[in-house]
Formats: C-alpha cells, structure tokens, sequence
C-alpha cells in the first residue's frame, strides 16, 4: 500500500487520519501513516502550544499534520456579546425547551467552555501561528482554500497545504489558490460533508485536478476493502475521522458510556446530515436531539457562528449527561462498522492487511 504521496511525506501507509485527539494522532503516525490534529477545540493558544509540543515529543521523530478551519473570506468578527445579540430568542427558548424535555441537566457551576471561538477566522490564524512554531509537515483546512497568505506562509516554512472539497469544482478553485493536495471528501462523511457520494466524487476529482496534483479519498472509509477501492479510482491515499473514535486512545479525550454505547450500537442508517451543529450540513449521530430539530415547529438552523453559539453549551451539557439517546457526535456512515474500542494500533494493522487481502483477490479475478 505505497503510492507516490508516502515517499512525499515520509510515511509507511497513505493513510491520513483526521482526529481531536493527539493520543490518536501520535499512535497513527508511529504506526505508519499520518495523524492530523483538528485545533478547533483549541480557545486558547497556550493549550495548543502544549499539545503540539507533545506530538513533538511523542511521534517517534515520525510526521504529522494540523487541520484548522479557516474560511478563505475574513468575515466580519464582532465580539461574544455582538455575536449573541443576533440569535433570535425563540431559537434560545428552543433549545432550552428541548434540552429540557430530553431531561439534560445543567453543568456544575464553573464547568464547561467556549465551542464556538475555534470557528472563527481570527482564531484559526492563532492556530496557525503556534503550529508554525512546531514541526507539522502538512496544514490543512477544513472549509475550503485557506487565505492565499496563509498558504504562502506554509510554503515558505516547507509545509504543504491540502483542502476538503465536496466537488470537482471545488477542487480546481483550491488548485488554482495554491493548495497541493485535495481532500475528496464524499457524503458519507462525519461532519461537515457536501452531497456528492465517495464513489462518484473521487474519481471526478481526480480526472478535473489532474495527475500532478495528490487527491486523499475521504467518506465512509473504515476497511482495507473501502482503502482498495478508493485508490481503485485514483486516489493516492485516504483520509479517514470517524473510524478512530472508536479507538482506546480517543479515550484520552472523550470517555463515558454514554458516548461508548451510542457509537457501538449504531448502525450505518443512523445517521443525519443536518445544519443544527454549526449552521452548515454536517453528520451527525441521529438522536433526540437532532431528531427533535427535524419536529414540526422548530427553528431553522442560524448560519454559522451562530448556530454554533447557540448549541454550544448545549452540547457541552448533552455530552456531559451520557445520555446515549441523546448525545451529540458528528460521525459518518462508517459508524456502523465501529462496534468495539480497540486501539490504533490494531486498527491500522486490520486495515492494512485486509488491504492487501482485497488486492490480491482482485489480483485472482485479472
């Protein structure tokens, strides 16, 4: 499983594994492929700081990357409180309603934090900022082309700079800006994710770039079997989320039965994408909760920050309950394939190897 992107990066496998949790970051990278760190969770740069110097220290000298969310466009950025001024209040009185009827209690006083400053341009230039200062071999932005100085900014300390796009036309805008690498990220995907399925967008992506530009295949791809098939159709790599929240490590970060036992006995129909996260479609885990956005009488989503404010604490409580029927997770379709937690290291080398099962059985046919 070696294609042209791992001699670029230094790494054993092309596989690139987005998540929150530096412990699976690290454990990706030592076993062979690529861990990228998401920063939004990160309101505070010292906190950043200290998690990347951590990577540093605990990747075995091996590469990794930073994903931040950062729009091309700056738009204009008020304070909390102007921000909070816009959000209409019945969407607050829903919100309150339903977390009530769900029966989600409030945090204890003093605890939980700010879900919303990671979204927002200047934060996500802080980012960048600390990153710069550690040793990510690849930036990656998760809302299209990153501004054009930022990409320059990467390209002069060496690191290369790759962008989620949702369609073929996506992808030429992202090239045409100077990102090298392409994430073709299909509607199968956790999170923020467009509407054109993994096994129709790749390979348009791949013909609209061209063959000097690496494409990672992204959405539902949590097998060797689905890893044959993206690079079946062009792709150089993969780049995977959902699979490794199932994963001891993610533990570090998110640990509660209540989270363990949602993802675990989902299914790949238990699903929604939907706008009521952040104000533009992403998936999540279906649930109550967003189950109760799709109930007659309820608001629409606001646009982003917005919405983002407006669930934010929410979501900070929804979680803290463990109230597997309730719990808020942006996850794909995959998840009807993580029904156990097992560690990083297992689930790379079941990749790989039924990787190398898949191309040998279609080695058989030819």
């Amino acid at each position: 499983m070696r294609t042209a992107i791992c001699d670029e990066f230094g790494i054993d496998y092309p596989i690139f594994a987005f998540t929150p949790s530096q412990h699976v970051a690290a454990a990706v990278s030592r076993a062979g492929g690529l861990g990228v760190l998401g920063c939004v969770r990160f309101n505070d740069p010292d906190e950043l700081e200290e998690t990347l110097a951590w990577l540093d220290d605990n990747t075995d000298g091996k590469p990794y990357g930073v994903d931040i969310v950062m729009p091309m466009k700056m738009p204009t950025e008020g304070t909390s409180v102007d921000l909070k001024s816009m959000i209409p209040q019945e969407n607050i009185d829903f919100v309150d309603r339903t977390l009530q009827k769900l029966g989600v209690p409030p945090l204890p006083e003093g605890e939980g934090r700010d879900g919303v400053l990671g979204w927002l341009h200047s934060v996500a230039r802080s980012h960048l900022d600390v990153a710069l200062k550690h040793r990510p071999v690849l930036i990656v932005n998760a809302l299209g082309s990153p501004p054009v100085d930022v990409i320059e900014t990467c390209h002069e300390a060496g690191i290369k700079v790759a962008a989620l796009a949702g369609t073929a036309g996506h992808a030429l805008r992202h090239v045409e800006n100077g990102v090298d690498i392409i994430v073709a990220q299909g509607y199968e995907a956790g999170g923020h994710t467009g509407e054109i399925a993994s096994m129709v967008l790749q390979p348009d992506v791949v013909d609209a770039v061209g063959p000097d530009v690496p494409v990672l295949g992204a959405g539902g791809i949590g097998s060797g079997r689905q890893i044959a098939a993206s690079l079946a159709l062009g792709s150089q790599g993969v780049w995977t989320g959902s699979i490794w929240l199932g994963t001891e490590e993610y533990q570090n970060l998110q640990s509660n039965e209540g989270w363990t036992e949602a993802f675990t006995r989902a299914t790949s129909s238990d699903t929604v994408r939907t706008r009521i996260y952040t104000g533009k479609p992403a998936r999540l885990l279906k649930t109550k909760w967003t189950e109760a956005w799709a109930e007659e009488g309820a608001p629409a989503p606001l646009p982003m920050p917005l919405q983002n404010l407006l669930v934010a604490d929410a979501h900070n409580r929804i979680n803290a309950s463990g109230d597997p029927d309730v719990i808020s997770m942006p996850v794909g379709q995959i998840v009807g394939r993580m029904n156990q937690v097992r560690p990083v290291a297992e689930v790379m080398a079941d990749l790989i190897a039924e990787f190398e099962q898949s191309v040998a059985r279609l080695d058989e046919i030819v």
